[in-house]
């Protein structure tokens, strides 16, 4: 481990964060991976904070505080948690999974158990194309899967979130902004109103909002049109009914028996 703390804040490697990385103060660095894969950089003291799956939150939740106000959620249909295949997914029998994201295979694990459905899973790259010819169906996440929604529209089976949403009642959150547990609170603070001040912004400011809309359209190529739909099924600020839907989602898909621990109540007060 690091011996010292950095100012550095780790971020997905898709655009669900944008609104709250573009035109970050320059005085914090930002750590860019898969989300999987930014559980380990936390862990390891490599950023003081950084959104990961609410399942790996779980997994380590011993270690782990979740940061308030901020995260990855959605209250329908999301685009980019998709379900792949030429049939239903009544009628699957093996379906391919990414190893990048541990919420979307919980919640995929989920649906299928809740549906009674039995179902063989391969972990693999995420490749659409390369998925479905190992498998009846392929889940997909983030950029990759908007971008085989507009390539291949007839293949798109099930929106994971809206299938959860509609099943709960409960807003689907799928990644959370975590710190470890001994963060130093000033260090956790400072990064988490770094964070609002850019959410604020794009919520508020039409010069900022379209600044996130022309970052991610350089990164995807989607249509504008598209982009700005999609900040309106993906939000970053967590409400209440988000907290209860995270909530849900750690007991029943991920079998979380312990409270959720929240920065406020769990790191050391400031000096």
């Amino acid at each position: 481990m690091t011996a010292t703390w950095t100012r550095t804040i780790g971020r997905v490697a898709f655009i669900n964060c944008d609104p709250l990385f573009t035109g970050l103060d320059p005085s914090w660095s930002v750590l860019a991976a898969p989300p999987s894969w930014l559980t380990g950089h936390v862990l390891r003291k490599d950023c003081v904070l950084a959104p990961i799956p609410a399942a790996d939150y779980a997994r380590h939740h011993d270690e782990l505080v979740l940061v308030p106000d901020v995260g990855i959620s959605s209250a329908g249909e999301v685009g980019s948690v998709l379900l792949f295949g030429k049939e239903s997914i009544e009628q699957m029998r093996t379906i391919a999974v990414p190893t990048d994201s541990a919420s979307s295979v919980a919640l995929l694990e989920w649906i299928v158990k809740e549906r009674n459905l039995d179902v063989i899973y391969t972990k693999m790259g995420p490749d659409l194309d390369g998925m479905l010819e190992v498998a009846d169906g392929a889940l997909v996440i983030g950029d990759r899967a908007l971008d085989g929604a507009a390539l291949h529209p007839d293949l798109v089976q099930m929106d994971l979130s809206q299938a959860w949403v509609e099943r709960t009642g409960f807003p689907m959150v799928f990644g959370v902004f975590v710190a470890r547990a001994d963060t130093p609170r000033a260090l956790v603070a400072a990064a988490h109103e770094a964070l609002l001040d850019r959410l604020v912004a794009f919520e508020t400011q039409p010069g900022a909002r379209a600044a996130v809309l022309k970052r991610a359209h350089a990164h995807t190529h989607l249509p504008m049109d598209r982009l700005d739909r999609y900040f309106g099924e993906v939000f970053n600020r967590l409400s209440p009914n988000d907290h209860l839907g995270l909530h849900a989602f750690l007991e029943h898909a991920c079998g979380l028996d312990a409270r959720p621990r929240w920065a406020w109540e769990a790191l050391a007060p400031m000096a």
